[in-house]
């Protein structure tokens, strides 16, 4: 069953985003809204470790949220609006909201 799991606390305050890369499955996607969109920040370790996830598993961060800090995404991330959210939401069989 294909999760959507959704990361919304920096990357940088505890380990929420390393357990749930650690649990992903082929068929899941990562989507990264508020603070843990810090973890795009180029030359940090969560970016590296994001860049070196399968490419199986699909990675989208929230625009809004992207452009408000000034990053820059990588290549294989997709950007995605709030409808672009919901329709995530509504395409994977499960959402996991990591709180």
């Amino acid at each position: 069953m294909a999760t959507l799991h959704v990361l919304s606390h920096s990357p940088f305050t505890d380990s929420r985003l390393s357990s749930c890369l650690r649990i992903l499955g082929s068929q899941d996607a990562l989507l990264l809204c508020g603070d843990a969109v810090y973890a795009l920040q180029d030359g940090s370790a969560q970016r590296q470790a994001l860049e070196l996830m399968s490419e199986n598993i699909a990675l989208y961060a929230l625009d809004e949220d992207v452009q408000a800090r000034g990053l820059l995404c990588p290549t294989r991330l997709k950007q995605v609006d709030y409808p672009g959210f919901v329709a995530l939401s509504c395409q994977y069989d499960k959402v996991n909201t990591w709180l």
